[in-house]
């Protein structure tokens, strides 16, 4: 099965600064908000939740299929992707810059971004219908809101397997929407800040949310990630009535020098093991070993690993044997 990676494609500018937001943001003056922080370290980089996705997985040995709207000004940006096994075949090129992503992140790991859609817009051409007759499974990112709710409506009528990554657009997409994508999502990834919007947004609770989908997972950063599924598994407790829970450890980083792309990492290595039919749990560590290379260099795709070093760190943080 070949994984169909469709959600952002950027170039990325990414900034650091030594203090924190809360020291800076006076809370009653917020209608009046202008702070400037002195920063540290900037770094232009590419991204694109899409790409960092395919990125990771490529690293894995994977080979994924892009598709996105990229600008015609990142075609190198393209070949290298495709020179590590992507295929790249399916993007479309549009007459508009790439889109770009700017983040500023403080001492605490706390963000401010902001996305200027640009080529992202232009995403009319990408039809899951295109892939009908293949065996694909959709991962729908974060991009244009009006594109991923008709991809979305696709994978419901093609009957396609898919991953609902809301990511960023949880705020841009609407009620029904929300509820659309859930009721097509075989699997949904998010951090626990993004699950408490979204249960705000459809008006449901968390439970309700998850019992939508065959499988949740719910990451938590350094405190690692909790999964509920349909599906039981040695030492999951059943909490719920129709899903089992199942919290698992991060895995321990040298140092955090950025966390940006921590996520995309982690739902790389989860869906290298998803699609092969792996237990949640090594699932999940994967996703984890896999983070922990991401945030340990700036950037979104600036880190490497061999299979080895990925097999010696998950074997080392969780004391089980591994071998991809």
């Amino acid at each position: 099965m070949k994984i169909l990676l469709s959600g952002s494609f950027s170039q990325d500018q990414i900034m650091n600064f030594d203090g924190l937001f809360e020291e800076l943001i006076q809370p009653d003056k917020l209608h009046v908000i202008s702070i400037s922080p002195l920063i540290k370290s900037l770094h232009r980089t590419r991204g694109g939740i899409a790409a960092n996705i395919a990125y990771s997985l490529a690293l894995l040995g994977e080979k994924p299929i892009l598709y996105v709207s990229a600008g015609k000004d990142t075609k190198n940006y393209i070949a290298s992707l495709s020179e590590m096994g992507i295929d790249t075949s399916n993007v479309h090129y549009s007459e508009l810059p790439t889109a770009t992503f700017s983040v500023l992140t403080d001492q605490n790991d706390c963000q401010v971004g902001g996305f200027y859609p640009g080529a992202m817009s232009d995403a009319k051409s990408l039809s899951i219908g295109n892939f009908a007759n293949e065996d694909i499974f959709v991962v729908v990112s974060a991009h244009d809101p009006a594109q991923m709710i008709v991809q979305i409506k696709e994978c419901l009528k093609l009957k396609k397997r898919m991953l609902f990554d809301i990511g960023q657009q949880i705020s841009s997409l609407s009620k029904d929407d929300l509820l659309t994508g859930l009721q097509a999502a075989e699997l949904l990834i998010l951090n626990d800040y993004e699950m408490t919007i979204l249960a705000k947004k459809v008006e449901l609770t968390e439970k309700e949310i998850i019992r939508y989908v065959d499988t949740c997972v719910v990451t938590l950063g350094s405190n690692g990630s909790v999964i509920y599924s349909k599906k039981s598994g040695e030492g999951n407790q059943n909490n719920d009535k129709s899903h089992f829970s199942q919290k698992v450890a991060a895995t321990k980083v040298k140092k955090t020098v950025d966390p940006t792309g921590a996520g995309d990492a982690f739902r790389a290595g989860f869906l290298y093991g998803y699609i092969r039919d792996w237990n949640l749990e090594t699932c999940a560590k994967l996703g984890s070993v896999v983070a922990a290379f991401a945030v340990e260099k700036h950037g979104t795709q600036e880190h490497t690993f061999s299979l080895t070093e990925i097999n010696k760190r998950y074997s080392e943080n969780y004391q089980e044997e591994f071998k991809i």
